[in-house]
């Protein structure tokens, strides 16, 4: 693999690209708040001429989180689009309830974080608190920090026994939380295919979240077109499938790793971002 180019800051990068497709968690903030500058060099990012999308494994929908980044101190003016996992699958079930319009409503076993119910909200989907008589499953955020693994296995494997199929919506497997790490929404929905169900995955780095915000841009030259994350399994990985450059902040889930630990990471999701920086800054 093509070793990756150390960046000092991200004015590096000027001119080269006229889009960023940029993750929040590990990037722009964690589990605490915003992370030091990184409201100021998100801004001055923008101030370039550039288009910005913020492209969050988020089981939340766009305008939820597009009101949670304002409040914690960032310009809305510094980004033009909030693209979530979450907003891609509730486009998804809005129009899948739209062709079986006139049947009876589903029972949707949502699994969410602090009584979230917005990626039901407004769908034709009925909330059930089992997996007994679920029709579907809905993973959209991980309580990790609460419950332990064995509270979801009981939860889900009804419905996995069933045969119901599940949507995963945030297929992050690793969460930051205001005390530290906890799994995420990913590992659950890993935990429902080991119990024998079949999950249907959105967000980085699969390839619906890429075709939407490409279709938002209006399809430019992917070379580009720059991700920049701290996930090498979702950010880097989602950006080479997608025909991407790529940016591996070493914040997030990847603070403290070494160059070692990161070389192994890299083969093992069989990619390498083109560039690398320690922290998002100008």
């Amino acid at each position: 693999m093509t070793q990756p180019t150390q960046l000092s800051g991200l004015r590096d990068l000027q001119g080269r690209f006229d889009a960023f497709l940029i993750d929040q968690f590990g990037v722009l903030r964690d589990g605490r708040g915003p992370y030091p500058n990184a409201d100021s060099t998100l801004a001055a990012l923008k101030q370039t001429g550039v288009r910005i999308i913020i492209l969050s494994n988020s089981g939340k929908r766009s305008a939820e989180n597009d009101r949670r980044l304002a409040k914690i101190g960032f310009n809305p003016a510094s980004w033009d689009w909030f693209l979530t996992s979450g907003e891609v699958a509730w486009q998804m079930l809005a129009a899948e309830a739209t062709k079986a319009q006139g049947g009876p409503a589903r029972r949707c076993l949502l699994i969410s974080r602090d009584g979230d119910t917005s990626p039901l909200d407004g769908l034709d989907l009925d909330r059930t608190a089992t997996g007994e008589n679920a029709d579907i499953v809905l993973i959209a955020a991980s309580e990790g920090d609460i419950h332990d693994l064995d509270y979801y296995r009981n939860l889900l494997e009804p419905a996995a026994r069933r045969g119901v199929s599940c949507l995963c919506t945030n297929p992050d497997k690793i969460m930051l939380t205001a005390e530290g790490t906890a799994f995420g929404a990913g590992r659950i929905a890993e935990l429902y295919q080991e119990l024998g169900g079949t999950v249907r995955w959105i967000g980085k780095p699969f390839a619906d979240i890429y075709a939407a915000a490409i279709d938002f841009l209006g399809h430019p030259n992917p070379e580009r077109v720059c991700c920049i994350g701290d996930s090498i399994e979702h950010d880097v990985a989602g950006a080479a499938g997608a025909g991407l450059k790529s940016v591996l902040v070493k914040t997030g889930i990847l603070a403290g790793s070494n160059t070692q630990q990161l070389q192994s990471l890299f083969a093992e999701h069989g990619a390498s971002p083109d560039y690398t920086i320690d922290r998002f800054i100008w």
